[in-house]
């Protein structure tokens, strides 16, 4: 007989944790929150859960009414997507992640997706009022494909999307480590050091940057972490 598994709890927390607590579940939802994806874009992302358990995942978000199927048309290429309700667990899974940065990553840690550094612009980008529109063009350059993205900023914030615009105010191509240590930097010149190329108008790119403010470790005192057992 299979083995019934969840809380069998009634809290709001336990319920949620029956549909997205399973391993890799949150993880997939980040990847989808930018738009939809091929299983193979998500294997990308993931690089270390394996097929079956991809495929577990997605087979149980789709059966709970947080992930849905649909083809591309007139390819007939096959793509997962957020469904309205499960878009609705982007804050969590935003709050989640903005809470861990409070301890920095192991040595173990150190793979970023493509579309998990671009969630940071999006997620903390502090937009200057009063200042114009601008559009750029990001290429991660060790994602390939999967690293082009559009960025428009806007007095509001900034919107990320996995369409670029035709004619950007700029382009930056870079290694994502580089991207990600440049976050909250007014200068440039350590960001092409590290292997950026900006084309078009630098200003608009010292703005993203400039503005996408990622808080920093704090590590936390050993007295301050919960002890084992508590």
């Amino acid at each position: 007989m299979p083995v019934q598994r969840g809380y069998r709890q009634a809290c709001g927390v336990a319920r949620g944790l029956d549909i997205v607590g399973e391993r890799w579940a949150l993880l997939v939802v980040r990847e989808l929150l930018l738009g939809a994806k091929r299983f193979t874009d998500l294997q990308g992302a993931l690089p270390t859960a394996s097929p079956n358990a991809l495929s577990d995942r997605l087979r149980e978000l789709t059966d709970e009414g947080v992930v849905r199927r649909r083809q591309l048309l007139p390819a007939g290429v096959r793509v997962y997507e957020l469904t309205a309700w499960g878009r609705g667990l982007e804050p969590i899974v935003v709050a989640l992640g903005t809470w861990a940065l409070a301890t920095p990553p192991t040595t173990e840690q150190l793979f970023v997706s493509a579309d998990s550094a671009m969630l940071s612009i999006r997620t903390f980008f502090v937009p200057t009022p009063e200042r114009p529109e601008v559009t750029l063009r990001i290429e991660l350059a060790d994602h390939g494909s999967a690293g082009v993205f559009g960025v428009r900023i806007t007095s509001a914030g900034a919107e990320v999307t996995h369409e670029p615009p035709e004619e950007p105010d700029a382009v930056l191509v870079t290694p994502t480590d580089a991207l990600l240590a440049a976050f909250g930097s007014e200068d440039l010149a350590e960001l092409v050091a590290a292997g950026a190329v900006i084309d078009g108008d630098p200003e608009a790119v010292r703005r993203l940057i400039a503005g996408t403010r990622v808080p920093a470790p704090t590590d936390p005192a050993p007295e301050q972490r919960p002890r084992a057992g508590r």
